[in-house]
């Protein structure tokens, strides 16, 4: 059972492309020492979709070593190909993951049918724990509580990230799946509403560079202390829409280098380096939520 403030990890690179794991284990014992509760790897904020199958396992590997225990990882497992998902889950089948998290197939916009087809092959793979993953603003296809549900049945499929922010599919989704499915938040801007409502969790972008004060937010959410979670939740509500001023995850990397978590904010093509437009306001939101730049 992996409750609260989740961390969406952002793969930090050289300025060569290649994967930065000096920063990388930097960044995984920064989030340890701020109590974030678990680490995703490879995500959609980790950049999965330009990291080659053999890397993208070799960075949960990774992940999973700096980590060595002393927080849960889960290692992304989505592709828009169900037999490149299926190798992905079964490679990471030894790796120490505590779980796996598996976007909805992209662009290709399968029907609620091939949806509920895809994930059972996945789970079928393995017997670690799965956590479907509904972001229909990346990946032009809606998963909706109706569809969830057919999939609760499956041992090993255990939760969502629900990344639309409509709350209103929280009951539902409570309703259709029972008290023991997992619900996390992929929309920080609605993480306090999403947990009070009867959220377990938020896997955040946000995270990357406010983990202990997302995890205040969290903890007060789900101990139904609204005047706390609203609280901690001020600084950081600026900081919410700033890190999306262009695509994510080109905003939180940039912050992360201005902080010194990583050595470089280098990000791969297609997508490029935050344009300076935007650095004003990003750096003016990181003032409200308390950061310290370099």
């Amino acid at each position: 059972m992996i409750n609260g403030s989740i961390v969406a990890l952002i793969t930090p690179m050289n300025r060569d492309g290649s994967v930065d794991y000096a920063s990388l284990e930097k960044l995984v014992e920064y989030h340890i020492e701020q109590g974030t509760d678990a680490i995703v790897a490879v995500g959609t904020t980790g950049e999965s979709a330009t990291l080659p199958l053999s890397e993208h396992i070799e960075v949960v590997a990774h992940t999973v070593k700096f980590a060595a225990g002393r927080v849960p990882v889960i290692g992304g497992n989505g592709a828009n190909a169900t037999a490149e998902a299926i190798e992905l889950t079964k490679a990471q089948a030894n790796l120490g993951v505590a779980a796996m998290l598996g976007v909805t197939p992209y662009y290709n916009k399968p029907t609620p049918k091939g949806l509920v087809a895809h994930y059972r092959a996945v789970a079928a793979a393995t017997d670690i724990p799965q956590i479907l993953y509904n972001v229909p603003g990346r990946t032009s296809v809606d998963m909706l509580p109706e569809t969830v549900a057919q999939l609760v049945e499956v041992p090993n499929i255990i939760g969502l990230k629900e990344a639309t922010g409509d709350l209103s599919r929280v009951a539902k989704l409570r309703e259709l799946c029972g008290d023991d499915f997992m619900l996390y938040s992929g929309d920080d801007a609605t993480a306090r509403e999403f947990l009070t409502l009867g959220g377990n969790g938020v896997i955040s972008v946000a995270n990357n560079i406010v983990p202990k004060q997302f995890k205040l937010m969290c903890d007060a959410a789900l101990k139904g202390d609204l005047e706390g979670a609203l609280k901690a939740e001020a600084p950081m509500k600026a900081l919410f829409g700033a890190l999306f001023c262009e695509a994510n995850p080109i905003p939180v990397k940039w912050a992360a280098h201005r902080m010194g978590l990583i050595s470089q904010g280098h990000i791969r093509l297609p997508l490029t380096e935050l344009s300076e437009q935007y650095h004003g306001l990003l750096l003016e939101a990181m003032k409200n939520a308390g950061i310290e730049v370099q």
